[in-house]
């Protein structure tokens, strides 16, 4: 049996674990869905690497993929370019050109492979100015641009397999088997050198926290590869013999559920929002009974607690609930959907608990690119499941939480370091441990919880600390708000600018006769909205100490996105840039 030590192990455990699983990869090409089993998934990675030796990659050579969306030649590039002992450098399809230039110079990457013609298009835009690439490859077909299956006929001659293997047996542990560049907040990216024992330890020490059926799951892939966890999940799935699904887009989510009818998939809160806005959206155009069984199993869900804490009495009626109601949520979701890893972002707890109830357990978890990532996750079974925490840190890895309560971590998980950055990597890496620059605290039974980012917390001017993702996390419960960022730094009190959820708004106004205009700039002037929202704004800071509370704030009409530069494309938010662009607004608020 194949001992997983390197990346390239996973493929090759699975095949020996689990014989050939006939749709161990899966993408829709068109209508149809085409599967790849595990014997071809290596059979077409040999081949990478037996061309990619014939084009002459050494030895720590990077190549740089960028995708659009996930797909199976993406993981089979993987497994071929870690064969010969290059790196792999994912690259994200929706950053600016410049980050694109930045990003293949810095890592001098000799070779690139795209997904379409949307990607090559921004990267022929600053391809003159990166003088390394050699060539470019694309997964579609492109006239023009050469194609990876290129590459598959190159290595289709065996005759260097053995070179292949001599370079997979030169691979230690310790080598650096990726980069990956951070989108972050502020600056140029950043990129986090991931060794294979770094990734390989972290699928190993989570995988006992996910509750797969080995061998006979099957999940939906849709968050970019090109971010370390869904990679690792990736690996995981690898590791358990799961099939793996990969998703059109997330536009296309809610067909492909139905399409794929997978067991897991992994989402970041927003998309949970999103998933609940639109089952709640439902339920509110029923009428009589069934408008009321559904409220119903509503207010049950929110209020649901696990292993039977809320007792017997609620039991019953949380059975007959899943019953009547939740069994449909179910249904519209592909049908077998029992787990979903949670990441990226902290959770809302209502969203635990409502997906619970409904016997979708979102399992929470805790990472940072740096940690390869996973560093914290909970787990239903064995009482490892508490709302409003990220779980239990997983085995062999090491939290201690610092004097000003900041989160530290040390294990096999934890980066090389920074590439080319060694003042930077000496910031985060001290004495060992990992400074993730987050808060937190782990309370009595071991459940590590997050507070806020150490660098996004700010005072007032009356000397009070303000933690912004603790208020702005708390105004999302409103369907009004979409998007929210809590400023007020140096301020007398905090404010805020709002992204109204412009949809729901739409749907509010005609449901109660207001003309609040047809553009999202007619909107945000519109008084009754603005009362409106500020209703949901005083009736959430309620949860708050007066100091903190939010006391003015300011509707933006833009829709904040990735693409225009509020959001990082891990759905954070560019705290500066935002600031950038409503300072108008910002003189609103406080004054010149």
């Amino acid at each position: 049996m194949t001992q997983i030590t390197r990346l390239f192990d996973f493929p090759y455990y699975q095949q020996q674990q689990f014989t050939n699983i006939p749709d161990a990869l899966v993408t829709k090409y068109g209508d149809k869905w085409v599967k790849t089993s595990t014997e071809e998934y290596l059979d077409k990675a040999n081949r990478i690497s037996r061309a990619l030796l014939r084009m002459g990659i050494q030895k720590n050579d990077k190549i740089a993929v960028i995708s659009s969306n996930n797909r199976t030649e993406w993981n089979i590039m993987d497994i071929g370019v870690l064969q010969t002992g290059a790196q792999n450098v994912p690259i994200y399809p929706t950053i600016s050109e410049e980050d694109y230039q930045y990003i293949l110079n810095h890592s001098e990457s000799i070779y690139c492979f795209v997904s379409d013609t949307e990607v090559l298009r921004k990267l022929n835009l600053i391809r003159h100015n990166v003088p390394n690439l050699k060539e470019v490859f694309s997964f579609d077909d492109i006239p023009g641009c050469k194609n990876w299956v290129e590459l598959l006929e190159l290595g289709a001659d065996e005759s260097n397999q053995a070179e292949v293997q001599q370079r997979k047996d030169a691979v230690s542990t310790t080598d650096l088997a990726t980069i990956i560049y951070t989108s972050g907040t502020t600056g140029k990216p950043k990129g986090v050198m991931l060794s294979h024992k770094n990734i390989v330890s972290n699928v190993l020490d989570s995988a006992p926290r996910i509750p797969f059926e080995a061998g006979r799951s099957r999940a939906l892939s849709f968050l970019p590869i090109c971010h370390i966890y869904e990679r690792m999940i990736l690996y995981i799935y690898q590791y358990y013999g799961v099939s793996v699904y990969f998703a059109e887009s997330i536009d296309k989510l809610v067909d492909n559920l139905k399409e794929a009818k997978p067991n897991v998939i992994t989402a970041v809160p927003r998309l949970l929002e999103k998933v609940y806005d639109r089952i709640y959206a439902k339920g509110t155009e029923l009428t009589g009974i069934k408008r009321k069984l559904f409220f119903w199993a509503i207010d049950l869900g929110l209020n649901f607690e696990p292993y039977g804490a809320n007792g017997a009495w609620y039991e019953f009626q949380l059975k007959i609930a899943r019953k009547l109601i939740f069994s449909k949520w179910k249904e519209g979701l592909g049908g077998n959907l029992s787990l979903m890893v949670s990441g990226s972002a902290a959770l809302q707890p209502r969203l635990a608990r409502i997906f619970a109830a409904a016997e979708i357990y979102v399992m929470e978890g805790y990472g940072l690119t740096e940690t390869s990532p996973v560093i914290a996750v909970n787990d239903y079974r064995n009482r490892h499941f508490k709302v409003g925490t990220v779980g239990k840190v997983i085995q062999n890895v090491e939290v201690k939480i610092a004097a000003d309560g900041e989160i530290l971590c040390k294990g096999p998980n934890v980066m090389i370091g920074y590439y080319k950055d060694p003042e930077k990597t000496a910031e985060v890496l001290v004495d060992g441990y990992f400074h993730t620059g987050d808060i937190g605290e782990i309370d009595s039974e071991g459940f590590l919880k997050i507070t806020d980012r150490k660098k996004e917390m700010f005072k007032t001017s009356g000397g009070k600390y303000i933690a912004p993702q603790l208020l702005e996390n708390a105004m999302k419960q409103s369907r009004f708000i979409e998007q929210i960022m809590v400023i007020g730094d140096g301020e007398k009190m905090p404010g805020a600018f709002i992204q109204p959820n412009f949809e729901f708004v739409k749907e509010w106004a005609k449901l109660h006769n207001i003309d609040c205009g047809k553009t999202n700039a007619e909107i945000v002037c519109n008084e009754k909205v603005i009362d409106r929202i500020k209703e949901e704004v005083e009736e959430l800071n309620k949860k708050f100490g007066n100091w903190e509370q939010i006391k003015r704030f300011e509707l933006t009409p833009d829709v904040w996105s990735i693409n225009e530069g509020h959001l990082t494309p891990t759905l954070k938010l560019k705290r500066k840039i935002v600031m950038e662009k409503y300072r108008d607004l910002y003189r609103k608020i406080y004054g010149d």
